[in-house]
């Protein structure tokens, strides 16, 4: 196998209309060197900045996202970029595009269009699939808005990361003061999304891209988009799912048992989650998180194109399950099973196929 390189978000996003998309603190190398060090682990080929990574040690593992962190990883054998970073339209990694690379991760671009709430809410409700009521507040009316839906309500960043931003509001007092913050803070932009809250089961669902696949220890083509089984969420903090960053997902989440699995709502969301996938011609895996009403319909509410993909492979980290290897072990993939598949769906990108318009109908 040719040589893989893992970046890591090293730069802030550009400000999109307004909106900035906050940046995690190390910038996923943590999720990044435990994928190297499980590769590696395994007897892939790995690439590193240092020639003898410490395994406690993020940075040794990972290079930055930056034009100077990808070439110096190309200098020194890199041939396969897995994108573990925050995406946008002209990120660095697209100067290398026409350098007969492979790709493990998404379209920039596609990131960049879609990781917009409000884009793909649009793009959800124009092609019939299940998305709570929303409105949306500009800072400039933030003391003169007028909702649409009834509260209690969801308040969350356009372009967020996980549940960091987001929270329930029970009146409009809670929500001006919320407001007042969020604007305040400067870290999400000049406007904010709010949702109709639903008070039913959370799930999750991995939702992998078409191609062969190791299962049951035969190699399988599947021709369509495919989900792994539901995760469900439990032990939310005031009705939201904590951000992993505080509390591990291994605390609050776990597959569903078969019979769960088997329900017709179960399967139908697996239905629309794939349509998403298809829609968004998602070359990766993605994330999204659904949530149901008080009849038990589900409803998506979150789309993440970059699921976090943290393992139990170092020592100081055996407690760093994701939601999507948590999906994986209910059909037999161990980390190492996750990672090596998702390996095999790289694909190579070239400038034609990388600056194609993309249209919401």
């Amino acid at each position: 196998m040719k040589g893989i390189a893992i970046l890591y978000q090293a730069i802030l996003p550009p400000v999109n209309n307004g909106i900035q998309k906050p940046m995690k603190l190390g910038g996923y190398a943590d999720s990044g060197a435990d994928i190297a060090y499980e590769l590696q682990k395994n007897g892939v080929l790995l690439i590193t900045p240092s020639q003898n990574p410490k395994t406690e040690n993020d940075l040794d593992w990972v290079f930055p996202d930056t034009k100077e962190g990808i070439q110096l990883a190309m200098d020194k054998g890199a041939k396969i970029f897995w994108l573990n970073t925050v995406l946008y339209k002209n990120h660095p990694i697209e100067n290398f595009f026409n350098q007969n690379i492979e790709i493990i991760g998404q379209l920039p671009k596609n990131v960049d269009l879609y990781d917009d709430k409000l884009v793909t809410n649009t793009l959800l409700k124009y092609n019939g699939l299940p998305i709570p009521k929303t409105d949306l507040i500009l800072k400039e009316n933030q003391t003169n808005y007028k909702l649409t839906i009834k509260f209690p309500l969801v308040v969350k960043p356009i372009r967020g990361r996980g549940s960091q931003g987001v929270s329930r509001v029970y009146n409009k007092i809670e929500l001006d003061n919320k407001l007042k913050k969020l604007f305040a803070e400067r870290k999400y932009g000049t406007s904010v999304y709010v949702e109709q809250y639903l008070r039913g089961q959370e799930i999750t669902i991995t939702v992998m891209p078409p191609g062969k696949y190791q299962l049951n220890n035969k190699t399988k083509l599947i021709d369509k988009y495919w989900s792994l089984p539901a995760v469900t969420r439990f032990n939310h903090k005031n009705g939201i799912a904590p951000y992993n960053g505080v509390v591990a997902v291994i605390n609050n989440s776990k597959v569903m048992g078969d019979k769960e699995l088997n329900a017709e709502k179960i399967k139908e969301s697996y239905q629309h989650c794939e349509k998403v996938a298809k829609l968004i011609d998602a070359k990766a895996p993605i994330r999204i998180d659904c949530r149901a009403n008080e009849n038990g319909d589900y409803f998506l509410f979150d789309l993440n194109m970059k699921p976090n993909m943290t393992g139990a492979s170092r020592s100081h980290r055996k407690n760093q399950d994701s939601l999507s290897a948590l999906a994986a072990r209910k059909i037999g993939w161990y980390y190492n099973d996750l990672l090596l598949n998702m390996i095999a769906q790289k694909w190579k990108p070239n400038y034609s196929f990388s600056n194609r318009s993309i249209s919401l109908s």
